[in-house]
């Protein structure tokens, strides 16, 4: 690739693939950040040439040696607004951000949330540092947790890390472990769970558990565990400590391998331990006050659903040094832990 007024050029290798977006695909160098997706949209709207003619057609067919020429256009500017609002700053370089999210703040604005969303704070804190992701000067949002879920989340601020995060996410090579507090215990003498083909018990007493999951049929806004269609879902969960006798409650690790719409949520509720205070897949579950004493109405009367994203690791896809951040509990799940705590351990 070289740079030529304010262009990126790029040679067709040996054997090349019979379309044009095949070929550029492969042989654009990594450092231009252009995903495929994007390279077809460039082709499609006339920013892809040969000798000063325009191909626009994907399927186009390209030789060893043609030299093409790619116009990137300047990011477009997005109809998000700026906002002054504080962030939680774990870390910040050129190329990426990491920030400790509060529980009630939601990732992106949507039609019922404008404003007020993580992504009006990363524009009103980033200002002109960020990069034209997708071809929009907006955030890169590689994934996202849930409003009333607190804790870690890294945020591109380049294509190049956009790009970079995107694949680890894809590849499942990102390390990303949460808390949640949980109604039950999950215990491998429990023959209930030994009868569940979701569920399986793994060395250090780790539950794996695999489905499908997907919309809700009736409910929009919920996900569900199906068993056919839907898209394959795995969460390992380990109880870091059991509170009541007999044990009613749980402090568990959880470790997704996937990273599907309120996958920890679901998969908990589906094995008979929904989290505390979710309003969604908690259903009716109250706490047993004669195992938990005093305890069992701070479960109850938890306002959010009890989950924190406590961990994040991945590679830095510039600097390719390992990075990894922890958050601590806030403040609400700290109280309700220490609640448990007191009613004693089982």
């Amino acid at each position: 690739m070289e740079d030529l007024e304010d262009a990126i050029w790029v040679t067709i290798g040996a054997e090349p693939p019979g379309r044009l977006d095949k070929a550029l695909s492969r042989d654009v160098p990594e450092s231009a950040a252009l995903s495929r997706s994007r390279l077809a949209r460039l082709i499609e709207n006339g920013h892809v040439s040969r000798d000063g003619a325009p191909l626009t057609d994907p399927r186009a067919r390209v030789a060893e040696g043609d030299r093409l020429r790619i116009d990137v256009p300047p990011p477009a500017p997005t109809h998000m607004t700026a906002e002054d609002i504080p962030l939680d700053i774990a870390f910040e370089d050129a190329h990426l951000i990491v920030v400790n999210k509060p529980a009630g703040m939601v990732v992106h604005p949507a039609p019922g949330t404008p404003s007020g969303t993580l992504v009006n704070a990363l524009l009103g804190h980033c200002g002109e540092t960020l990069s034209g992701v997708g071809g929009s000067a907006r955030p890169g949002i590689v994934h996202r947790i849930d409003k009333e879920t607190s804790g870690l989340l890294v945020v591109a601020k380049s294509d190049a890390a956009h790009h970079g995060l995107a694949a680890q996410f894809e590849a499942h090579t990102a390390d990303r472990r949460y808390l949640a507090i949980c109604h039950g215990a999950p215990d491998p003498a429990d023959p209930r769970l030994g009868g569940m083909s979701a569920a399986r018990w793994e060395d250090g007493g780790v539950l794996r558990i695999e489905t499908r999951l997907g919309r809700h049929p009736k409910d929009r806004q919920r996900q569900a565990v199906q068993q056919s269609g839907g898209r394959r879902a795995v969460t390992r969960a380990r109880a870091r400590e059991t509170f009541g006798t007999p044990p009613a409650a749980a402090l568990l690790e959880c470790r997704l391998e996937t990273g599907r719409t309120h996958q920890i949520r679901v998969h908990l509720s589906h094995l008979g331990f929904p989290l505390a205070g979710d309003p969604v897949y908690g259903g009716r579950r109250r706490a047993p006050p004669k195992s938990l004493g005093a305890a069992a109405e701070a479960m109850d009367r938890f306002e959010r659903q009890a989950l924190h994203a406590a961990t994040l690791a991945f590679v830095h896809p510039v600097s390719e040094e390992r990075l990894s951040f922890e958050a601590p509990l806030p403040e609400d799940m700290t109280a309700l832990l220490g609640a448990l705590r007191a009613s004693g351990p089982a």
